[in-house]
C-alpha cells in the first residue's frame, strides 16, 4: 500500500504529504479521519488539529512557528498561514544532553595521498589561486594552456580559482579574503599551488606568502606579474616545474579516520529534514565513530534549532561558543536592518517549508546526535576532529568554500530543487526526491529519496558509505566530471 503522509514526531501536529494529495481526499491518522478541503502538493503539511490564531505549529517534534489566523483539521500549512516565532538575540541556559551512540568501528581505509606534512587528499589537482582579482585572465590562460599540454594526464585536474577580491577591501573584508586564499593554498586536496599576483594590490604577495606560515615550498610557487617581462611565459616555467613534481604522486591507503566532511543544503524541500539531511547526519555519526571529522555551517540555518546544538556541546566553554556563533551571526542581520528570521527562498517554500525553524530543524539534522567538539571562526582551519560548528552564512558558494577551506575533504550537499554548482572540492549532490534525480541525473550523485519510496535508512547508509570511499578514493562526482569549481568569499562590508 503506498504510504500518502508521515507524521514524523508523535507530538507533531502537522503531517507530510509524502505524494501528492487531493482535495476532498480522507486519511487515517492515529485515529482520526482527515478530510483534506485542499490539494496539497507533495513534502508539503496539512493540519492534524484545529488551530487557534497564534498556536504554535510542531514538526519534528518542535514549534517551527505560530498559526496566523485560526485553520481547520485538514487545511494545507504552508507560508501563507505560519509565522516565525524568531525575533532577536536570546540568553542561553546550558542544559548538556546525554549521547550514547552505539556505533561500531569498521576499521575501513580509502586511497589518498599523503602529503609531505603528514595530512592527507583526496585529489591531486594543481591549482592557481590569484591574489587579486586583476590577475583572472591571466591564470584562466594559464590553467587552460597547462591543461593543453599536459592532455589532462599525470594529475587530477589543473584549475584555475578567479575571484573579485585582494584590493579595496578593508578590515574584516581583507583578511576574509586572506584567510580563504591561505587555506587553498595549504589544502592537502592540491599536489601543487602557483599563486599569481599583481603587485601593487592590497593582499600584497610578499605578505601573503608570509601569512601562509609554515608551508610546502617545494609545491607551492609565487609568481608577481609586474615584475617579469612574459608574465604568460614565466608561468607557464613554473606550471611545468609543479607539474613534474605533482604527477609523481600515488595513492595510499589511508585511515577513514583522516577523512574530514562538510555538511551542507541548498535548495532544501518538506523531505530534505525526512531523507538526505537524516541520511548525512547517520553518516556524520558513523565517520566520527570512526575517528572522522564532519562540520556543520550555515549559522543562519540553526536558527531555531539552536538550543538542540548548545546542549550537545561537550563542555560549557563550546557552548558560550556556540552562543555567540549564534548571537554575532544575529547581531550582523540586525545591524542591516534585516530580521532574523526572514530565510526560506521562494524555491524552499514551493517545496513546502514555510519559516526559518522549520529550515533550521530540518538542516541540524545533517550533523546527526553526536557530541560537539568544536566552534570554528569563518576562515579558520580545523583543530579538532569530531563534530565542528563553522561559522558561515547559509549562501551555497559562500558556504561551501567555507568548508572546504576550513580543510574539508569534499562537501556532502543534500537538495531537494537541485543545482549544479561545485566548489574547490568534491561537492556531492544528494536528493532528497526520486524524482528530483531521475530530471538531473548530471546533477545529482546519490539519491536519498529511496528512503522514503521504501528502503531503509540503514540500508541506504550502508551504500552511502560505500560511495563516500570511493568518491574519496578517486571516483569523481559530478561536478567534476563536468569542470564546475568557483569559490565565494564572504564580504561584510564597504569597497574601496
Amino acid at each position: 500500500m503506498e504510504t500518502k503522509y508521515l507524521q514524523i514526531n508523535p507530538a507533531d501536529n502537522v503531517a507530510v504529504a509524502i505524494v501528492n494529495l487531493s482535495a476532498g481526499e480522507t486519511l487515517s491518522i492515529n485515529g482520526t479521519q482527515v478530510t483534506l478541503h485542499e490539494d496539497i502538493p507533495a513534502g508539503h503539511k496539512f493540519a492534524l488539529k484545529d488551530f487557534a490564531e497564534g498556536e504554535d505549529i510542531i514538526k519534528y517534534g518542535y514549534p517551527i512557528g505560530h498559526a496566523i489566523t485560526a485553520k481547520k483539521l485538514g487545511d494545507w500549512m504552508n507560508e501563507n498561514s505560519i509565522k516565525t516565532n524568531l525575533a532577536g538575540l536570546l540568553d542561553y541556559t546550558y542544559n548538556p544532553a546525554q549521547v550514547s551512540l552505539d556505533i561500531p568501528k569498521k576499521e575501513l581505509t580509502f586511497k589518498g595521498y599523503r602529503r609531505k606534512n603528514g595530512d592527507v587528499g583526496i585529489r591531486n589537482e594543481i591549482w592557481i589561486i590569484p591574489t587579486v582579482g586583476c590577475v583572472n585572465g591571466i591564470i584562466a590562460q594559464l590553467a587552460e594552456s597547462m591543461r593543453r599540454e599536459t592532455e589532462g594526464k599525470g594529475v587530477d585536474a589543473i584549475v584555475a580559482y578567479p575571484h573579485n577580491y585582494g584590493c579595496s577591501q578593508l578590515g574584516d573584508d581583507h583578511e576574509n579574503t586572506r584567510k580563504i586564499l591561505r587555506d587553498m593554498v595549504l589544502h592537502p586536496n592540491a599536489g601543487a599551488v602557483l599563486v599569481v599576483g599583481l603587485g601593487c594590490e592590497n593582499n600584497q604577495p610578499d605578505a601573503f606568502r608570509e601569512f601562509l606560515g609554515d608551508y610546502d615550498t617545494d609545491r607551492v610557487s609565487f609568481l608577481v606579474t609586474q615584475k617579469v617581462g612574459d608574465e604568460y611565459e614565466e608561468g607557464m616555467k613554473i606550471l611545468r616545474e609543479l607539474y613534474a613534481k605533482a604527477s609523481t604522486d600515488r595513492r595510499v591507503e589511508v585511515p577513514l579516520s583522516e577523512l574530514r566532511v562538510g555538511l551542507k543544503c541548498g535548495g532544501s524541500d518538506g523531505f530534505s529534514g525526512i531523507t538526505a539531511n537524516p541520511l548525512l547526519g547517520m553518516f556524520s555519526d558513523f565517520l566520527i565513530a570512526q575517528g572522522g571529522t564532519s562540520v556543520l555551517t550555515e549559522v543562519p540555518e540553526m536558527f531555531g534549532a539552536e538550543t538542540i546544538l548548545m546542549n550537545r556541546c561537550e563542555n560549557k566553554d563550546l557552548f558560550n561558543q556556540t552562543v555567540h556563533l549564534i548571537n554575532d551571526f544575529k547581531e550582523y542581520f540586525l545591524s542591516h536592518g534585516e530580521p532574523v528570521g526572514e530565510n526560506p527562498s521562494p524555491g524552499n517554500k514551493a517545496g513546502g517549508i514555510s519559516t526559518l525553524e522549520e529550515k533550521a530543524l530540518g538542516c541540524t539534522q545533517k550533523c546527526g546526535k553526536s557530541y560537539v567538539s568544536g566552534v570554528l571562526p569563518y576562515g579558520e582551519r580545523l583543530k579538532v576532529k569530531g563534530l565542528t560548528l563553522l561559522s558561515a552564512p547559509g549562501n551555497d558558494l559562500v558556504a561551501s568554500t567555507a568548508l572546504a577551506s576550513c580543510g574539508c575533504h569534499m562537501v556532502l550537499f543534500t537538495t531537494g530543487r537541485g543545482t549544479p554548482f561545485g566548489t574547490y572540492v568534491p561537492t556531492m549532490k544528494i536528493s532528497t526526491n526520486t524524482g528530483l534525480s531521475q530530471r538531473k541525473p548530471g546533477w545529482i550523485d546519490f539519491n536519498a529519496g529511496v528512503i522514503v519510496d521504501s528502503e531503509p535508512m540503514e540500508k541506504t547508509c550502508e551504500r552511502f558509505i560505500d560511495y563516500i570511499v570511493n568518491v574519496a578514493s578517486g571516483e569523481l562526482v559530478n561536478n567534476e566530471k563536468k569542470g564546475f569549481r568557483e569559490i565565494a568569499i564572504f564580504k561584510t562590508g564597504v569597497t574601496l
